[in-house]
């Protein structure tokens, strides 16, 4: 248990700098290293905004200018706080829109002083509203190419929310020049590489190659070498990348605080706020981030907990167009969203008061379903296809295949239905490779499910 600590007057600069480089630190820094390198070359106005948890009378006026000697506001408010933060490849030739290469879900409780940090696979395919489903890391792409109302960012946030059930209050976006410059400021961080690394196509800032090795064990990095350690995929997942990523913000966060960093932070402020003013997008204003500061430094960072949408949450699929992506298991998905958001509210036994939020289902899917028999069991796709209905499928026809002898049971989509298709996988307890892609684009039935001799029959 956090240890409350009674709030005294201090001056301003040691303890802006101190926090801010916390919160900073808790977003990948840099969503807000901006504010603080910028008032470090002078004195910083920024346009007001509505602090959450302050009351009105101390609400920033329209323009809010911090002096030498003020006092940090005070955070009041008692709801949890998520930042969305979107890693996107940007680079020098290019001028977007962009996907999003990155993204986690940042998130803080005022009042127990627990964060969570959770890994959103870029490859999920999830319903991204106003437009049809795809991989969560094209609605960044998106938002900006058609003009969506707070653009890529904006609608980034939105489709996180649709799909994890939860709120996101702001967002962060940064580049990897602005990350590769935040690591080398803080001195390069040290990581513990569990194994090897080889990966001879590791891509460069031109569309070539830059061949990468890191050996097994503690290895020192500076900010190139942290961002190719926290990118690579060669003989991995992205997954083991999501838990590298993880990996660097914390041993990021220790370096700050471990080796009192804020010292060399303060002398480059000039060169770091010119690099970091191009590479990173914030909808956190100043007075919000002051009045999180004194919270934020009281996080234990024992106790933030770490958590990544992998194997366990997913399916794998192919789409028709050949595009290899994740399907979201969501019962699983809310599992592991509440071990991150809700260590505080346990979900009660059969929901009500106090129970976490359930995920929303995916977009509906209207599949018409025909279920054949390619074994000789008399009775099995009548029996299938009552019990694919009694779980609130749509089964319009049961019949016999043209051959009683299929070794291996098909689920055939001869329309795109990948959330039936892989509901009845589950349910008739098949393996995700049994769904293949039909050839008959005038075909009666969406799903047409053959059962074959590795199919015992319904539960």
């Amino acid at each position: 248990m956090t240890k409350k600590r009674t709030p005294q007057p201090r001056s301003l600069l040691p303890t802006l700098m101190t926090a801010l480089l916390i919160v900073m630190l808790l977003t990948i820094g840099v969503g807000v290293a901006s504010f603080v390198l910028s008032w470090l070359r002078g004195s910083l106005t920024t346009p007001g905004s509505i602090v959450p948890g302050l009351p009105s009378s101390t609400q920033p006026s329209e323009n809010v200018k911090y002096e030498f000697g003020a006092v940090l506001p005070t955070w009041t408010g008692k709801d949890r706080i998520t930042v969305l933060l979107l890693g996107i490849d940007e680079r020098a030739q290019e001028t977007g829109p962009f996907r999003t290469d990155t993204m986690m879900v940042l998130t803080l409780d005022p009042v127990s002083k627990q964060g969570g940090v959770l890994s959103v696979p870029r490859d999920l395919w999830v319903p991204i509203p106003g437009y049809q489903d795809g991989r969560i890391n094209t609605a960044h792409f998106l938002g900006d190419l058609y003009g969506y109302t707070g653009g890529g960012p904006a609608l980034a946030q939105t489709t996180v929310e649709y799909n994890l059930g939860v709120q996101v209050d702001y967002y962060v976006r940064v580049n990897f020049q602005g990350f590769v410059t935040l690591v080398d400021a803080v001195g390069g961080i040290n990581i513990y590489v569990e194994q090897p690394i080889s990966d001879p196509t590791y891509p460069n800032y031109n569309y070539g190659y830059d061949p990468l090795y890191i050996e097994a064990g503690w290895q020192h990095f500076d900010g190139e070498m942290a961002l190719k350690y926290a990118r690579t995929r060669h003989g991995s997942s992205d997954f083991d990348r999501a838990r590298r990523q993880q990996q660097v913000m914390l041993a990021v966060l220790n370096q700050i605080m471990d080796l009192n960093m804020v010292p060399t932070l303060a002398r480059n402020a000039s060169q770091l706020y010119e690099t970091l003013q191009a590479s990173i997008q914030t909808n956190l204003a100043l007075d919000q981030i002051l009045a999180l500061a004194n919270i934020v430094q009281d996080v234990d960072r024992s106790q933030i907990r770490f958590g990544v949408i992998d194997q366990t949450c997913t399916q794998p699929w192919v789409t028709p167009e050949g595009w290899q992506v994740l399907v979201p298991l969501r019962e699983q998905m809310r599992v592991l969203r509440d071990y991150v958001f809700f260590a505080d509210q346990p979900q009660a036994a059969g929901g009500g008061e106090g129970a976490a939020p359930l995920l929303p289902t995916a977009t509906p899917e209207v599949a018409m379903i025909s279920v054949l028999n390619g074994t000789t069991q008399v009775g099995l796709a009548g029996g299938t296809g009552d019990y694919l209905s009694a779980n609130g499928l749509t089964v319009a026809a049961v019949g016999n295949a043209e051959e009683p002898n299929y070794a291996k049971s098909l689920i055939i989509m001869n329309r795109d239905k990948p959330v039936t298709a892989n509901r009845i996988a589950s349910l008739l307890g098949l393996t995700p490779a049994a769904i293949v892609h039909g050839t008959d684009v005038n075909a009666a039935h969406d799903i047409v499910v053959i059962l074959g001799a590795d199919y015992a029959g319904p539960p």
